[in-house]
């Protein structure tokens, strides 16, 4: 997969210097900009990176017109295909959610993760891009799920109660893939009663990469979990591509034909 305009580029990773960059990148966004815990070779080589990263595949957008080389990925999302996950490494947001009703359902999946984009270029073409890119990878190999933990910046779900409880109300995935948070660290995200929420305060709360899987017809499981490590509050967010709406489907596979 490879596919851009004139100055970002759009590329799967190859090599251990493209997965490196990448994680040059998720340092400056996770580490320095969201206060996420590494260890300290981590701090010492300005990479954020676990376990996963070998078994992922790595979906990087690049600027060609930044010429360090670890310095030219200004976007990127990792993907974990079922078929590698249950083979062997599991899935990353296992630890934080029960997953057997997605790794049971007989369907193909992927996991979505450490999605972000660097400061300057946020709210321009790179996200949409990114998701262009998604979409690409999602069709080509017939996936029908996607999941993933998305995030509010902070510990405290009080402080997201309205943007947790709107979820909670209005997006609970159907029951057959309601994936549920662990109960180590987990938290309700129902709140506050359904008639006292105050839709444009929760979607003022409501993190632009999961309004963004709102709008494809994107679902939450059930409860948040509070990612220490990562000084997030934590949803799971779904995403069926079966049972997407023909509008959903469209706006999701825009430029597709």
């Amino acid at each position: 997969m490879q596919t851009g305009q004139d100055r970002l580029f759009l590329k799967l990773a190859e090599g251990e210097s493209e997965l490196r960059a990448a994680q040059r990148l998720r340092y400056r966004v996770f580490v320095e900009e969201m206060g996420a815990e590494v260890d300290e070779e981590g701090h010492r080589l300005r990479l954020e990176r676990d376990r996963f990263d070998p078994f992922f595949d790595h979906l990087l957008l690049i600027d060609r017109t930044i010429t360090d080389p670890m310095e030219n990925v200004i976007g990127v999302y990792r993907l974990l295909r079922s078929e590698v996950a249950i083979g062997g490494c599991g899935f990353y947001s296992a630890s934080e959610y029960d997953l057997e009703k997605i790794e049971h359902c007989g369907r193909k999946s992927v996991e979505l993760g450490r999605s972000c984009v660097a400061r300057s270029y946020r709210g321009g073409a790179a996200m949409p891009l990114l998701w262009q890119g998604l979409a690409d990878y999602v069709l080509g190999r017939g996936i029908d799920i996607l999941f993933g933990v998305a995030s509010f910046h902070g510990r405290d779900p009080q402080a997201f109660s309205q943007a947790l409880s709107y979820l909670h109300h209005n997006h609970l995935a159907p029951e057959d893939l309601r994936v549920k948070a662990r109960p180590d660290h987990a938290r309700s995200m129902n709140l506050i009663p359904a008639v006292d929420i105050d839709r444009p305060s929760a979607m003022k709360q409501m993190p632009s990469l999961i309004k963004a899987y709102l709008r494809l017809g994107g679902f939450v499981g059930e409860g948040a979990y509070i990612d220490h490590t990562f000084n997030t509050v934590d949803v799971c967010v779904l995403m069926d591509t079966t049972r997407m709406s023909e509008k959903h489907r469209s706006y999701y596979q825009r430029g597709k034909d």
